[in-house]
């Protein structure tokens, strides 16, 4: 097995700055997405996630090294220099530049701002001091400037490079002495132009790079992941506007540098557009915003729910009108600019359509006909007699932040909303995954969430714990159950909630990739659990790892057909599992999809203790591993481990209990 490094982990605990962290988020996911998944992660997650088989990129962005000494010196540290030696890569930007040098040296003699002292990373082999230009103060902008930067053109040997750009500057060093260490791997990539008001030795290294063992770091003094557009207007950074694409193909780069696949051109987040509200039978659209009502207030003339997260604006088809390639899109003005924005503050707009389902010119990257067709269709060949229904009221969006937000983060919209309605989405610009994760949802993945009201009257036999295995359970069936002759497509579960396929670059026929996973959120609420399931599969896309369609199926899976029989397999299961629990029907499906038949792992939070994988608990879903003692044979003692209380490293045969 072999793990695709698919994540880039920027680090948003403690010491960085909110400020910084968005800014770093905004500009790579630009230059990254989709191959990359570019996620903030805490200083917990680095500490004691398994991460860095995943991970192709960590960035400590701006803010206080102090902050990142008190949370990672000693083992998150020891994580770091360890991924980066085994061929990771580390971008540390203003502090993170000054944190991954072998000292710091800021503000010396300033009794107010003075931090001295020598770092643990030291992948740069000397000291970074500042700062650089005079009148830093701690979150602020009063020191903060337009700077010119040359470029060392030759350091590069791919991708256009400018000869010189200016790049926003708030309180960095200079990486002293850099080009006298260039038989230990230092290159410098960018020098000042300026007089600095510390003393550099020789240079002015504003960017260098530094091998380390089989991997590299690029540690900056200047912001070059600052983009003009989300700055203030201010005359100390008009300059910054006029070199914006030579600050961005600088910054390419460097990330190309570091051995990262970049896009040539910019991904920019497209806005976010309307939501269509419509039901298997249209005239019971209206039962559903009827159920809404003691939440809707009206306010000249239109219709709002103001939620937890989101403020909602109701709305009929009749009511807005399909003018040019946007016309689907939110027209509040923040929602069309391409800088950082706050998601929540800009109203979702929903269509209802309670006559006939959307119109192909009104959502052309989903047609509700074939959908629907296709869940009449497999909802008949349903075993259950009475199922649940799911899928037969669908809240869709081109683009939406996140299907699981809308629904669960809403939750006075979500307590009255019926088991079995499903958010689904073309594109996701927020989404979420469990824990620190984010499921990347490109154009092309099949995203989804839906709605379980599961009562509490249940959880004698049928414990609520048991919703993600059910998930994962009518994807793999959804799939090979999707026509005839789909039947042998090489998709597998890994516990408790991924979905992985048989890589199709991999000859052997052992690479397995992940192309899928799923979170469940519940709530309790009187006498029910409220559960979001949300669900995300590649399908037609190819990045950021692999999907259906490369596993050469007999014809092209179509998001709308697959949607309908993921959709009509779960509410079948689910069906059964409130009346027989997770029985032995269930059990048996499970194994004979799953990746972990006999697997042998390390139990970490027992020791260290090698253990074979027997199976899950039939009450509460629980892991069961048994020791082996000499030649590997099986002692008789057993551990059961929970969904939520550990982590399984599948590539590295790995359990750890999460603290």
């Amino acid at each position: 097995m072999a793990s695709k490094r698919m994540n880039v982990l920027v680090y948003s605990g403690n010491g960085a700055t909110i400020e910084s962290v968005r800014h770093c988020l905004y500009t790579l996911r630009r230059l990254l997405s989709p191959k990359y998944a570019v996620i903030s992660v805490t200083g917990d997650a680095i500490i004691k996630e398994p991460w860095t088989a995943s991970c192709a990129m960590l960035v400590l962005p701006g803010g206080a090294d102090l902050g990142y000494c008190r949370t990672l010196n000693g083992e998150g540290n020891r994580r770091i220099a360890q991924f980066v030696e085994r061929g990771g890569a580390y971008l540390g930007l203003c502090a993170g530049g000054y944190y991954g040098s072998k000292r710091c040296e800021f503000e010396v003699g300033n009794k107010n701002l003075e931090v001295v002292g020598n770092r643990e990373l030291s992948f740069y082999p000397d000291t970074c001091r500042g700062c650089a230009f005079p009148g830093f103060v701690y979150h602020s902008e009063a020191g903060a400037r337009s700077v010119e930067l040359k470029v060392s053109t030759t350091a590069f040997g791919k991708g256009s490079v400018p000869d010189s750009f200016r790049s926003y500057y708030n309180g960095g060093g200079v990486f002293v002495d850099a080009p006298k260490y260039h038989d230990k791997g230092v290159e410098v990539l960018a020098s000042f132009t300026e007089k600095i008001n510390v003393d550099a030795g020789e240079g002015l290294a504003a960017v260098v790079y530094c091998k380390v063992g089989e991997g590299a770091a690029v540690l900056t003094s200047p912001h070059p992941e600052f983009a003009p557009v989300n700055l203030k207007k201010d005359k100390n950074f008009e300059a910054l506007a006029q070199d914006d694409k030579q600050r961005t193909d600088f910054l390419k780069a460097c990330l190309m540098k570091l051995g990262l696949q970049v896009n040539q051109e910019e991904d920019l987040v497209p806005s976010l557009s309307r939501l269509h509200l419509s039901s298997l039978i249209a005239s019971t659209t209206s039962e559903v915003v009827a159920s809404l009502e003691d939440i809707i207030t009206v306010e000249d003339g239109e219709k709002y729910i103001k939620d937890d997260n989101d403020t909602f604006r109701f709305e009929t088809p009749s009511s807005w009108s399909v003018t040019g390639k946007k016309f689907d899109q939110t027209n509040d003005d923040d929602a069309n600019e391409d800088r950082i924005l706050n998601y929540s503050t800009i109203i979702k707009r929903v269509v209802v359509h309670e006559k006939e389902y959307p119109a192909s010119k009104e959502t052309p990257y989903f047609n509700h006909h074939a959908y629907f067709s296709n869940l009449r269709h497999f909802h008949s060949k349903s075993e259950e007699e009475e199922d649940d229904g799911f899928g037969q009221q669908i809240l869709y969006g081109e683009v939406v932040t996140s299907t699981n937000t809308i629904l669960e983060k809403n939750t006075q919209m979500l307590r009255r909303l019926p088991s079995g309605l499903t958010a689904t989405a073309t594109v996701q610009v927020a989404g979420r995954g469990r824990g620190n994760n984010v499921w990347v949802s490109p154009a092309g993945s099949l995203i989804f969430s839906t709605v379980i009201r599961h009562p509490v009257s249940l959880l004698g036999h049928a414990p609520v714990v048991f919703l993600q295995y059910l998930a994962a359970l009518a994807i793999v069936e959804g799939i090979k159950k999707y026509d005839h002759g789909y039947q042998n497509i090489p998709v597998k579960l890994k516990w408790p909630n991924d979905i992985y396929a048989l890589s199709p670059d991999d000859t052997t026929g052992k690479t397995y990739v992940k192309i899928g996973g799923i979170l469940v959120n519940s709530h309790y609420s009187s006498s029910e659990y409220l559960s979001v399931v949300g669900i995300g599969i590649n399908t037609t896309n190819t990045s950021p790892s692999t999907s259906l369609n490369a596993l050469k199926p007999p014809a092209p899976f179509t998001l709308e057909k697959l949607l309908a029989r993921i959709l009509t397999c779960f509410s079948e299961f689910y069906t059964r599992f409130k009346r027989t629990g997770f029985d032995k029907h269930f059990e048996e499906m499970y194994y004979r999809h799953w990746l972990h038949t006999d697997q042998i792992v390390t139990l970490e939070a027992e020791g260290g203790v090698r253990a074979q994988i027997k199976g899950i608990t039939r009450d509460w879903g629980l892991l069961i591993a048994e020791e082996l003692g000499w030649e590997d044979r099986g002692t008789g003692k057993l551990w059961t481990l929970q969904t939520d209380s550990n982590s399984f490293d599948f590539f590295k045969g790995l359990v750890k209990r999460k603290v």
